[in-house]
């Protein structure tokens, strides 16, 4: 079977299954904020074509300056990228050939980059049965002989996170051992109790921070990220970097993104508020779900080994999942959804019930 990489472009997965596209379908696999965009930039698009005709500023100066104030940080310890993927792409040829840990379950674009780059590659795999933030003694332990530890957090594609004791443990473990420790933040800004670890880049050489505009600000079809890290760091990476990396409008969007943090604010207690209604309501169903803390979940209907049978039924009503089939640990005995507006949230709960009684 010719899974699809990741979520979103439903076509896809539709066509891999051989299962017929209905003509509206509801794409849960993707994981965005439901609002869609701040207002404040469908507002301001007409004024920012005028942008397009000239070359975007290759350093985003202004972009970077907002982000450094936000994060107390000087401007030379920002680096603009074209969405996270990007910044993931120059991670691997600052690493090419170092041994690798990646946490698993998580974004497979690690792993694909990392061997892209020569590096060896290891695992350390979290259960399903300690809620996938099991006790970090072994991880501590395989630190001292690596080059590298990715860690995506929260979690994708579980939505759990660790207690921020936890991460500055890691952390420190980390730096003792001459252990870079990236930390991808896509979704940090989800979490109700915020945890990033970016007021930790001045005083941790080897930590590399990760954030994305993206999924709170939901403009994916921008493609807009940015990582904190040391100034050596920031300048080894951006010397891989092509010469305009982001384009205008990115840079645009992203100034106003960061001057929306009411925005961000009300998602984050309405998106907590809908995924606790969402998962009363599937438990008393009868599936599992996992204890995520931002705007994903996944889920199983535990009187399936596999959850393929699911899979198909919501595809052919027009419901659209994430497959964890490219998973490692996973391997398709769950699937991810995001939490969308409350009405669509309400059709995928009909549909399940439908399939508990089919």
């Amino acid at each position: 079977m010719n899974w699809p990489l990741h979520g979103s472009n439903p076509k896809y997965l539709y066509e891999s299954l051989d299962v017929l596209k209905p003509g509206h379908v509801l794409d849960f696999s993707v994981n965005l904020n439901p609002f869609g965009p701040p207002p404040a930039i469908k507002e301001h698009w007409g004024s920012w074509l005028d942008h397009i005709v000239d070359y975007p500023d290759p350093k985003g100066e202004r972009l970077v300056e907002l982000i450094a104030a936000k994060e107390r940080l000087s401007n030379d310890a920002v680096l603009l990228g074209n969405g996270g993927a990007e910044l993931f792409t120059l991670l691997g040829q600052l690493l090419a050939k170092q041994k690798i840990i990646i946490v698993q379950p998580t974004f497979t674009e690690y792993e694909k980059i990392c061997r892209a780059n020569g590096c060896i590659v290891s695992f350390f795999q979290l259960s399903e049965e300690s809620g996938w933030t099991q006790d970090t003694d072994l991880l501590l332990e395989q630190i001292k002989e690596a080059d590298a530890l990715f860690l995506c957090h929260p979690n994708n594609p579980t939505g759990t996170a660790y207690p921020q004791s936890v991460l500055l443990e890691i952390l420190a473990a980390c730096q003792e051992h001459d252990c870079f420790f990236i930390v991808d933040e896509a979704f940090e800004d989800f979490l109700e109790e915020r945890r990033t670890l970016a007021f930790c880049v001045k005083e941790y050489s080897r930590l590399i921070v990760v954030r994305s505009l993206t999924k709170m600000y939901a403009i994916a079809g921008l493609r807009l990220g940015f990582l904190l890290a040391s100034p050596e760091v920031v300048a080894r990476l951006r010397s891989f970097q092509p010469y305009w990396a982001v384009n205008s409008l990115a840079l645009l969007a992203g100034e106003c993104c960061l001057q929306e943090e009411g925005y961000a604010r009300k998602t984050r207690r309405w998106v907590a508020k809908e995924r606790l209604r969402i998962h009363e309501a599937l438990r008393s169903m009868g599936y599992i779900l996992s204890a995520s803390q931002v705007n994903f979940y996944l889920l199983k209907d535990p009187l399936l080994a596999d959850q393929l049978p699911l899979l198909t039924f919501l595809l052919a009503k027009g419901i659209v999942p994430r497959h964890t089939m490219n998973y490692p640990g996973l391997d398709g005995r769950w699937l991810r959804f995001g939490v969308r507006q409350a009405k669509e949230n309400d059709v995928l709960l009909e549909a399940l019930g439908k399939w508990k009684q089919h």
